[in-house]
């Protein structure tokens, strides 16, 4: 796919989401995808490689959230991977200053060395645990949302998330169609780790082909802060989760 295909095809597949995209986001996608592709000749970022599929399923994906992210946000990607939704939301949202946390030091190399190839003067890259950054008094408790994005179940999820988010902000998870019996499984963690109301939002993704991709936001509020016991060590949350 050229460069004026990529550029066409993003504009098409966007609107067709009612996602907004500009041309010169569309142009820093496409530099963002042949940095990926050619990055994943010799680490495993993704199984997606065809142009079209990016888009869709990593780029318009990752975009979704933006709509439920106030301005000037302060927020954190918890389990970043290959940098979604860090990257696509640093390019969508200048206005958000945003952590990219993963445990994989390539990856974590890989993102901040994309971000300033970007010019993406708003992202942080942070090679660490979740479960032992969340016990940091630099980082607790100091973020207006986390997110996380095909990292985990949501039990486990909110035991690693929830500790980052301040009283008044929100956690995302970013789901699939069984959202709602993972939000029910995760009941007993959202009420022990300070989480408070929270919700399920349908944001499926449709393709040019007119394809369904089903989507869901799992929206969980911080109500009360997270007792200082939280988030145990990772063994013990994947093992006996709250």
């Amino acid at each position: 796919m050229t460069k004026e295909e990529f550029i066409s095809e993003c504009l098409i597949i966007f609107e067709l989401n009612s996602l907004p995209c500009d041309r010169a986001q569309a142009q820093k996608l496409f530099a963002l995808t042949e940095r990926m592709l050619e990055v994943n000749k010799s680490l495993n970022l993704t199984a997606i490689k065809e142009e079209k599929a990016v888009i869709l399923k990593h780029y318009a994906d990752s975009v979704t959230v933006s709509a439920h992210i106030p301005q000037n946000s302060k927020i954190i990607d918890v389990g970043c991977g290959a940098g979604f939704p860090t990257l696509p939301l640093a390019i969508f949202r200048p206005d958000l200053s945003i952590t990219a946390l993963d445990g994989t030091a390539k990856r974590i190399n890989y993102v901040s060395e994309t971000a300033k190839m970007l010019k993406l003067d708003n992202v942080t890259a942070l090679a660490a645990r979740a479960e032992e950054l969340g016990t940091s008094a630099e980082y607790r408790e100091k973020y207006d949302v986390a997110i996380a994005r095909a990292v985990a179940s949501l039990p486990v999820l909110c035991e690693l998330c929830l500790p980052f988010v301040k009283i008044g902000g929100r956690m995302i998870a970013m789901k699939s169609q069984s959202a709602e019996v993972e939000l029910a499984d995760a009941s007993r963690c959202i009420e022990v780790c300070g989480g408070a109301e929270s919700e399920v939002n349908s944001c499926d993704l449709v393709s040019d082909a007119g394809e369904t991709e089903a989507r869901r936001l799992i929206f969980i509020n911080k109500g009360k802060k997270t007792p200082p016991q939280y988030p145990r060590h990772y063994s013990k949350i994947s093992k006996k989760p709250l």
